[in-house]
């Protein structure tokens, strides 16, 4: 299996258009703020049994039974219908052209954290409805809460789950290279970067054939994760260039130095990335819980994960969502009910039991953690506890993220992905320099 295939290499296009996309978001949307869509509350109409409610959502949210559920209800005033998208950067495009237009989204729409905040900006913010509701202020954790929150104090989003990473292995894997297997003794490997890359070379050297990681991209991901400024600092100048944006730099020379020897060079949600599962083509992985799924799919008749209550350099926090409701809705009471209610607890443990996704609903975090369940598929770990244990670690608005950081984002994992292909790492970075000023 070739690491730089054709079909691996597809993917790359996809961050761009979605870079190049959403660079326009915020002008688009001031033009577009006065455009049909059914944006004022004269214009709502009721809904009754018979009518649908509609949402997007992009990977596995864990939705599928808790949207059954609600259906199967004949007290419920509507039905929902869920459209799934396999990836955000795919779904990103379609949501920041239908909010310029205007038209064409459901009545809720996921929105990916890192996205949250050009969708929060001067004009941008007007295209979502306020969902800011003084019974829900304690629901969730603050830092998420406010995450989706305009600096006027709008609420445009419903925290959906949190990211805090720990890191998934291949016990089996480890016992071949006569690394230790428990997760506690594992999880003392993995105190610190410089401890887990010189874990990695060992590996590599007593395993021929397998990698350490699944892909430079989410090393890099991981380890961006830790870093406070890295594309913008506090008044959302791009500082990727600057003295100030070490931090960035090191990531990218880290990732760089290790892309030949312990990555598999794949790009990850690739079909190449997900054969890697299935042919023992890495060992480690970062491991927000919402990547147990993808885990779970990709190989579900491999024997030998785990999962390590550790995370390289301390905590990390990847990924987690917001449910928020266009002004384009027709149904926007609805959808804020229907939103609200699937971020209340037991909506956020089901969606954690079905799919990883750990909730940023505080009940449903405390009932997960007093409940302790185990997950077989990873060798009994005690899945809810060890992500409890992981989001403590997590340091609230860290890395930060400005308006442009899901687009430099984008441009960033690109620069590591030529690295990967062959080209030089100073090479790519001017490249990647050179686009993000783009951006200016």
């Amino acid at each position: 299996m070739s690491n730089n295939s054709t079909r691996s290499r597809r993917t790359a296009p996809w961050r761009l258009a979605a870079a190049a996309a959403s660079a326009l978001l915020v002008a688009g949307l001031a033009t577009a703020c006065g455009s049909s869509g059914g944006g004022n509350s004269s214009d709502q109409s009721s809904m009754s049994k018979d009518d649908v409610l509609t949402i997007t959502t992009f990977g596995d949210f864990g939705y599928d039974g808790l949207i059954k559920k609600w259906n199967a209800d004949p007290d419920r005033p509507f039905t929902v219908k869920q459209t799934k998208i396999a990836e955000w950067d795919t779904w990103k495009q379609t949501l920041t052209s239908d909010l310029q237009a205007g038209t064409g989204l459901t009545d809720i729409v996921a929105v990916e954290g890192d996205a949250m905040p050009q969708f929060l900006a001067e004009g941008a913010s007007d295209q979502f409805v306020d969902l800011s509701d003084s019974s829900l202020d304690d629901r969730w954790v603050d830092y998420k809460y406010k995450a989706g929150q305009t600096a006027d104090g709008k609420q445009i989003g419903y925290p959906t789950d949190a990211g805090p990473e720990a890191v998934c292995y291949r016990a089996d894997l480890f016992k071949k290279a006569g690394f230790a297997t428990d997760r506690d003794q594992v999880a003392a490997m993995f105190d610190s970067w410089d401890d887990y890359f010189a874990y990695g070379q060992k590996f590599v050297k007593a395993v021929p054939g397998t990698k350490w990681y699944d892909s430079s991209g989410s090393i890099a991901q991981a380890m961006l994760n830790q870093v406070q400024y890295p594309f913008q600092d506090k008044d959302n100048d791009i500082n990727v260039d600057d003295a100030d944006s070490t931090g960035l730099r090191n990531v990218y020379d880290t990732v760089a130095k290790y892309s030949d020897t312990l990555s598999t060079q794949v790009v990850q949600w690739s079909d190449d990335w997900i054969a890697n599962f299935t042919d023992n083509g890495f060992a480690t992985m970062p491991c927000p819980g919402w990547m147990f799924a993808y885990i779970k799919s990709s190989a579900p008749k491999v024997k030998g994960w785990d999962i390590a209550d550790a995370f390289p350099g301390g905590g990390g926090n990847w990924g987690g969502s917001f449910l928020a409701v266009p002004t384009q809705s027709e149904h926007q009471s609805e959808a804020k009910q229907f939103a609200a209610w699937l971020t209340d607890a037991d909506q956020e443990v089901g969606a954690f039991e079905a799919a990883g996704a750990y909730p940023s609903n505080l009940k449903a975090e405390q009932q997960l953690s007093s409940e302790n369940e185990t997950d077989s598929y990873f060798n009994n770990a005690p899945t809810a506890k060890i992500l409890a244990n992981r989001a403590k670690a997590v340091k609230p608005n860290l890395p930060y993220k400005g308006d442009k950081y899901s687009d430099i984002l984008g441009l960033f994992q690109t620069a590591i992905q030529r690295v990967d292909e062959g080209k030089s790492a100073d090479s790519s970075w001017s490249t990647f320099t050179q686009a993000v000023d783009g951006l200016s």
